[in-house]
């Protein structure tokens, strides 16, 4: 039995993990070299989507009209509320089944707790905040799994259906396409500041709406022909993410630093020298594969490969589609979402204009 003697009021979950949210990523070239030794994908038909091309899910296709979508995802604390990190967890994995353009129909929790650490209160209220965003979603908690675990970690395997027609990858982009971001930038920083216990409530409020904030609108889009590709924005950061999609279309990007959407927190903490370590490590894994026409500041560039737990969806659609798809993001309460650059001919690299 769990000790219930535990003080939670005195416990930090971010003090209990080395790392938090989807900062705990390992770099893309760590990454990378890690899953070199892995043999080639096995060629299947019903495979539909795979590891090979990087995408948020794997899609299997199950008859002449749909796919079953599979993905998992979980993290360590990006907050000390044990209710609110599990809902962002939560939040954070069944974004890859809508990124596809898929739509949930189940989960099953993933977690480890320090349960000589923990109260048993924080890992009940863990567990509600993740059954919350399901319910939000519309889905049920169908099982799980739950080791004994050195630091807090939660997340989901979520199961989703999807067309086969309306499937969207990251490597279908087309040169001309507009580039729409959902959600504002910032939220590793907010979490780096929170971190050192110098998060105000405003900066706290803007991080917890972000991340509880559901990509449903992605199943949406998935309706979409003139949508060419998308992806979340998530540990790698908006480099990193936008990144996946030129190397997988073959095409490169610009990208006009006016028109991120950023939390407006997030830009006060980040001049004042906020960051994440995994935000560095993104920065030197990039060197090289971005540039910038402008001049741009250290804390600027910090934000543009900030790891976003929970974060927006990145389209690549027609230019000719363009406002629509923004007036959909925005009928749905994105109200950062912002069209912020275009995808054009050339070798894959990202240009800040």
């Amino acid at each position: 039995m769990l000790d219930k003697k535990i003080d939670d009021k005195t416990i930090r979950l971010t003090q209990l993990s080395h790392g938090g949210g989807c900062g705990c990523k390992v770099s893309p070239s760590i990454l990378r070299e890690m899953l070199s030794k892995l043999p080639p994908q096995a060629s299947q038909p019903e495979l539909l989507l795979g590891f090979d091309k990087n995408d948020d899910a794997a899609v299997y296709k199950i008859n002449q009209e749909q796919g079953v979508v599979a993905t998992t995802d979980f993290f360590m604390p990006i907050v000390d509320d044990p209710f609110e990190f599990g809902r962002i967890a939560a939040t954070n994995a069944l974004s890859d089944v809508y990124s596809v353009g898929g739509s949930p129909i189940m989960a099953l929790a993933i977690a480890g707790f320090p349960t000589e650490k923990m109260s048993v209160q924080q890992i009940q209220e863990i567990l509600g905040g993740g059954a919350k965003a399901c319910e939000d979603a519309g889905i049920p908690i169908a099982g799980g799994h739950t080791i004994d675990a050195p630091e807090p970690i939660y997340g989901l395997a979520a199961v989703g259906l999807v067309s086969v027609n309306n499937i969207k990858r990251n490597d279908g982009a087309k040169a001309g396409d507009t580039i729409i971001l959902g959600k504002g930038l910032g939220v590793g920083i907010l979490g780096a500041a929170l971190n050192k216990g110098e998060l105000d409530e405003i900066g706290y409020s803007e991080l917890i709406t972000s991340t509880t904030k559901l990509n449903s609108i992605g199943y949406e889009l998935g309706t979409i022909p003139d949508v060419h590709a998308i992806t979340d924005v998530t540990g790698f950061g908006l480099i990193g993410h936008s990144l996946e999609i030129c190397r997988g279309s073959n095409l490169s990007a610009k990208i006009n630093w006016d028109h991120i959407p950023i939390l407006p927190s997030a830009i006060t903490y980040a001049q004042k020298g906020y960051k994440t370590g995994a935000g560095n490590r993104m920065l030197e894994g990039y060197k090289g594969d971005f540039t910038a026409t402008i001049s741009i500041e250290d804390w600027q560039k910090n934000l543009l490969v900030d790891p976003q737990t929970s974060g927006g969806l990145l389209v690549s659609c027609s230019k000719n589609i363009a406002n629509d798809v923004l007036g959909l993001f925005q009928r749905s309460g994105f109200d950062h979402a912002s069209i912020i650059g275009n995808m054009s001919e050339g070798k894959p690299h990202i240009e800040i204009i």
